[in-house]
C-alpha cells in the first residue's frame, strides 16, 4: 500500500484582517505523481501551498506530510538568493550531508543534471533565462532532499517553450523508479492534460474527489479563472 505523501484535515486559516483563507479544508494526495489545483483568485490555492511548506501557520486543523516538502515560487527571482548556480544549490543542501568537497561537488552536479542544467555550476544566475532559473529553483528543492514539490504557477512568467520544458521536467521527476510527488497550482487549463489528477478549489474548500485532468479541462473550458492568489 502506497503511503499518502501529504494529507491535510479540517485545515483553516485566517489572515490578520480576519478574512478566511481556508475553511475546514481537507485534501489527501493519493501517492507519488503530478497533482494539480485550479480555482479562482482567492480560492486558497497559494495559501494551501504555503501552509504545507510551513511558511504560514494554520488557524486550525492538521497537516501530515511524510514526504519532505519544498515550495517553488511563480517567480524564481523571488527565491534565488545567491549569485551563482553552484553556491545557490549548496545553500539548500542539508547541513547533515557529507561536508567533503567531493560530496558537495557531486551533489551539485547531480542536482543540475536532473533538471537539464549539467555543467552550470559556475554560471552566474543573472545570465540564465527565465526557464533556466525555474529549473534551478527546482534543483534547489531536489538538493534539499524534498520529496514533495509545491509549485505555485511555475510556468506563469515563462514563454511557451519554457512552459512546456518545465512541465515536462516535473512530469519526468514524478515518474520512473523513484517518483516524486508534485502539487502544482495552475491557471493554464491545457496543463491539466499532463497531470495524474486535478481538483478545483472554491471559497477555501475543495471538490470531494480528484478528477481526470483532461475531463476537468473540458468541464472548465469557457469558464473564467482569476489570476494567481497572493
Amino acid at each position: 500500500m502506497v503511503e499518502c505523501p501529504c494529507r491535510v484535515d479540517q485545515l483553516s486559516f485566517r489572515w490578520p484582517d480576519g478574512s478566511l483563507g481556508l475553511n475546514h479544508f481537507s485534501l489527501a494526495l493519493p501517492g507519488p505523481g503530478l497533482w494539480m489545483l485550479v480555482g479562482d483568485n482567492g480560492s486558497g490555492k497559494s495559501t494551501l501551498l504555503r501552509l504545507i511548506a510551513g511558511v504560514l501557520t494554520p488557524s486550525g486543523g492538521s497537516i501530515h506530510c511524510p514526504a519532505p516538502p519544498a515550495l517553488v515560487f511563480q517567480n524564481p527571482d523571488h527565491q534565488l538568493l545567491l549569485p551563482g548556480c553552484g553556491s545557490e544549490l549548496l545553500f539548500h543542501r542539508p547541513e547533515s550531508a557529507d561536508p567533503s568537497a567531493a560530496a558537495r561537488r557531486g551533489a551539485v552536479e547531480e542536482s543540475l543534471a536532473r533538471v537539464g542544467l549539467a555543467g552550470y555550476a559556475g554560471r552566474p544566475i543573472h545570465s540564465l533565462s527565465g526557464g533556466q532559473k525555474q529549473r534551478l529553483a527546482i534543483a534547489s528543492a531536489l538538493i534539499s532532499g524534498a520529496r514533495l514539490l509545491l509549485l505555485d504557477e511555475p510556468t506563469a512568467l515563462l514563454d511557451p517553450d519554457s512552459q512546456a520544458d518545465v512541465l515536462g521536467l516535473i512530469r519526468e521527476l514524478c515518474s520512473g523508479e523513484a517518483p516524486l510527488t508534485a502539487l502544482w497550482v495552475t491557471h493554464r487549463l491545457e496543463e491539466l492534460d499532463r497531470c495524474d489528477g486535478a481538483i478545483v478549489l472554491r471559497g477555501g474548500r475543495a471538490d470531494d474527489r480528484w478528477s481526470d485532468g483532461r475531463e476537468l479541462r473540458i468541464r472548465l473550458e469557457g469558464l473564467p479563472l482569476g489570476r494567481p492568489d497572493q
